[in-house]
């Protein structure tokens, strides 16, 4: 075997990576419902990932809607048509946003080879980078105010003018939270995605 076509092998591919964007939205989605308590915490499983444990939701509706809508998402990353994804957390009473998780998408490397676009950056560099994220996802409980009332959660998806919105699907309005601050976290690279998360919350001050 040739060192190219070892290299080629271990290459990461847009699918790939797509696919890695979306495990970890699924881990860090699943990270803040819990640290956030929006369910009960005996909802949630530890899973090991990322040399991490990771409170991962048992409720079914959740899961399935979680599945369903990175399904989607990873369809719109390997098109490129998404620019960001926004985690909502909603006061079920006022229906007022309380909180706003941002994960912000930029396209690197050399778009013009399309779907043959590959990476050469280290899975484990990439695992190691998205570690370090998943755990400011953890302690920023220490730092946003508690949520003290009923709360419910909704995912927005920001694509490009011209993609057709699968059934079921609808346009919303920005989420906008009243006396905003946001505090932006570590970014990570598959060299084909970049990905940046930040939280922005309500200033009681």
């Amino acid at each position: 075997m040739t060192t190219a076509a070892v290299k080629n092998k271990s290459a990461i591919t847009l699918k790939g990576s797509s696919d890695i964007l979306c495990d970890y939205l699924n881990y860090g989605i699943n990270s803040i419902l819990f640290q956030r308590g929006l369910y009960p915490s005996e909802d949630f499983q530890a899973t090991e990932n990322y040399g991490l444990n990771i409170l991962m939701s048992t409720n079914n509706k959740i899961k399935e809607f979680l599945a369903t809508t990175l399904g989607q998402l990873k369809e719109w990353l390997i098109k490129r048509t998404v620019n960001r994804v926004a985690l909502i957390i909603t006061n079920v009473k006022t229906l007022e946003v309380m909180e706003r998780w941002d994960f912000t998408i930029e396209y690197e490397g050399n778009i013009e080879d399309g779907e043959a676009q590959t990476s050469d950056k280290p899975l484990k560099q990439i695992k190691n980078e998205i570690r370090d994220v998943l755990r400011q996802i953890a302690s920023s409980v220490s730092y946003l105010p508690l949520l003290d009332c009923l709360c419910s959660f909704d995912i927005q998806i920001y694509t490009t003018n011209d993609v057709e919105l699968p059934e079921k699907w609808a346009l919303a309005e920005p989420a906008n939270i009243k006396n905003a601050q946001s505090v932006k976290m570590r970014s990570f690279s598959t060299q084909i995605h970049k990905m940046d998360t930040a939280v922005t919350y309500r200033n009681e001050d």
